[in-house]
């Protein structure tokens, strides 16, 4: 084990107590409830001393005890003292373990939502770029799962582990008070045991984090394979995916076996050790009993302390081994806490409440963390209410640029002005409130279709849905459904066509009004029937907006004020007629600024549009 790893531990049991804070009280509550079974645990023995050795021997009762029962009463008398304290502790610890056990529940979930909320938090705020490396179902798997290691060790480690120091400690102070000797020899065992548990915490702490990487990389398949299903189904891959998701989940199973083996040579060393140390104590105890130095009754005490002395002793390297899941679940907690985003806000933003909508990039280069440059020199300025075209080869860096727009990103190098001001200079939340997005392929969620399009201003009456849904030419199909603006658009609007999927997010994009509008080829995967209702409304939704058009159909790009191609990373401006000489169809016109009329732009420099249509 590194000469760090305990230091890390208690770095980490700090970091989940202070995660734990609010509820500290309630944790408290907890273990005093749990410390209340010691003196619970240290009684349980009495009436089995009393039985021995005052009413089947002829000892008379200790004087702490003397004055409960008359001495008349005789040897009955201790009889019904046993009973009566068997009866009244099991009562007792009836009531202290329902009371421990409905704030265990409580405390734990509790914590635990606490704890998940704010990895999700989290998680959303993160850039793009860590869940483009990391995948989203790693992430889901941390705030499910390993979110759980603050229930564990805030609750059901600390707690336990603590209760059983202090239980080790009563035992230890009574065995030997009855006999010093026993006492002795049973603690023999405490540093062997010790030992054990600093060899095994380390290869238990690795093979943990191997299982948990192995089962997120089985929901990984798994969740991909469904989410895919039409395709999988489509190509008859079923028993591909079903062999990947089988291969994948066998690396866990192996992890697990290896733990198995893992616990189980621990636990047998540890009870080997225990039984060693039981079996010198009722040695040396039983000639004791011979020598007259000891009763059989107090032979009998001591035994059943030092079985419950081990029990503590056993549960505190036990709890230290099992731990070891909890650790290395919330080492994968805290890394998404820790980790930094590429889109940070700065602490002297300004808020912005509706920009005018004009737009610059000046000399921007944007490159993917471990990846090539994907911009380069990209310049061009926009005026209020222009109507930009975007065209160029899948991958040339046309949803990057948009991506950048929005600061999904940020860029490497150059500036991206919004009303003349840096992005970074804006506050975030109020910054992706200018925007409004229509993507490709149009994102629902399972909800009513209501619903859906109010997910733009959730606060916005159902009269405002309505007419947003007129705009958008979505509200006839709406009003056929049997359920209207009810109805349940399924997972992912899958219950839905693509064509009404696509004018519910226009509608939510009507409903939003935000003075910038992003188009990421809305009509791509839609028939050219449905495209000339969709291109209608979204001319309507262009009106008074700059807007940003994202397209391969010339038909998109009719109303554009300004075309930009994008290929290989690098930006031009195309002119006049220059789209039809592309080869993409015919082409609206364009006034190009600082290039040869009818040609290409010559350097990716600055552009300006102009809101002319001929």
């Amino acid at each position: 084990m590194s000469p760090g790893a305990p230091a890390r531990d208690l770095g980490l049991y700090g970091r989940l107590l202070v995660e734990a804070r609010p509820y500290w009280p309630h944790i408290a509550g907890l273990l005093l409830l749990n410390l209340l079974s010691v003196p619970l645990a240290l009684a349980a023995p009495l009436p089995l001393k009393i039985v021995v050795d005052n009413v089947l021997g002829s000892h008379a009762l200790p004087a702490s005890l003397a004055w409960i029962v008359p001495e008349t009463a005789g040897s009955t008398g201790a009889l019904m003292l046993a009973i009566g304290l068997t009866l009244a502790l099991a009562g007792v610890v009836l009531i202290r373990g329902f009371a421990a056990s409905a704030l265990d529940t409580y405390t734990g979930a509790k914590l635990l939502l606490q704890f998940r909320a704010r990895l999700f938090q989290r998680v959303q705020r993160l850039s793009f770029s860590y869940h483009d490396r990391v995948g989203v179902t790693d992430s889901i798997y941390r705030i499910q799962y390993d979110a759980q290691s603050i229930q564990w060790v805030a609750v059901q480690g600390v707690i336990p582990f603590v209760t059983a120091a202090f239980t080790l400690a009563g035992m230890i102070l009574i065995t030997w008070q009855i006999d010093g000797q026993l006492a002795l020899v049973a603690l023999a065992v405490s540093p062997i045991l010790f030992i054990l548990t600093r060899l095994f915490r380390s290869r238990l702490r690795r093979e943990w984090t191997t299982l948990k990487e192995a089962e997120s990389s089985a929901m990984a398949t798994l969740q991909e394979s469904l989410g895919a299903l039409r395709v999988v189904k489509a190509f008859g891959q079923e028993g591909r995916e079903e062999q990947r998701f089988v291969t994948r989940s066998e690396n866990g199973l192996n992890s697990q076996l290896r733990l198995t083996l893992i616990n189980g040579s621990f636990d047998g060393l540890v009870g080997i050790t225990i039984a060693g140390g039981t079996a010198a104590a009722l040695f040396i105890g039983v000639q004791h009993v011979a020598s007259g130095a000891l009763t059989l009754g107090s032979l009998l005490l001591v035994m059943a302390y030092l079985a419950q002395l081990y029990g503590p002793l056993q549960a505190i390297n036990r709890k230290i081994a099992d731990l070891q899941a909890s650790l290395a679940s919330a080492e994968r907690a805290f890394a998404v806490l820790d980790e930094v985003p590429d889109v940070v806000e700065r602490s002297d933003t300004v808020p912005i409440h509706r920009a005018t909508g004009a737009v610059a990039f000046r000399h921007v280069d944007f490159a993917y963390p471990g990846g090539g440059t994907v911009l380069h020199d990209v310049s061009f300025e926009v005026a209020p209410g222009t109507r930009v075209g975007i065209v160029g080869p899948t991958g040339a860096g046309k949803t990057t640029l948009i991506s950048l727009l929005v600061r999904f990103y940020d860029p490497v190098d150059g500036l991206i002005l919004l009303d003349g001001r840096d992005l970074r200079d804006y506050e975030l939340a109020g910054l992706r409130r200018q925007f409004a997005i229509v993507p490709q392929e149009s994102v629902l969620f399972s909800t009513s279709i209501a619903e859906n399009i109010a997910y733009a201003r959730p606060e916005a009456d159902h009269a405002a849905i309505v007419e947003a849904a007129r705009r958008a030419n979505a509200h006839d199909f709406i009003s056929r459904l049997p359920a209207g603006y009810d109805t349940l658009v399924g997972e992912r609007g899958m219950m839905l066509s693509g064509g009404e999927r696509q004018r519910i997010a226009l509608a939510r994009a009507f409903l939003k009004d935000a003075p910038i509008l992003i188009l990421d080829e809305p009509t791509s995967s839609i028939d050219t029937r449905t495209e000339s209702s969709i291109l209608e409304a979204m001319d309507e939704l262009m009106k008074g907006r700059t807007s940003f058009m994202i397209a391969h159909r010339p038909s998109t790009l009719e109303t554009a004020d300004l075309l930009l191609r994008v290929e290989a990373g690098r930006l031009t401006v195309m002119a006049e007629g220059s789209l039809a000489s592309a080869g993409e169809g015919p082409s609206p016109h364009f006034h190009e600024i600082g290039g040869s009329a009818g040609g290409w732009s010559g350097a990716p420099g600055r552009a300006v549009a102009s809101t002319e249509r001929s």
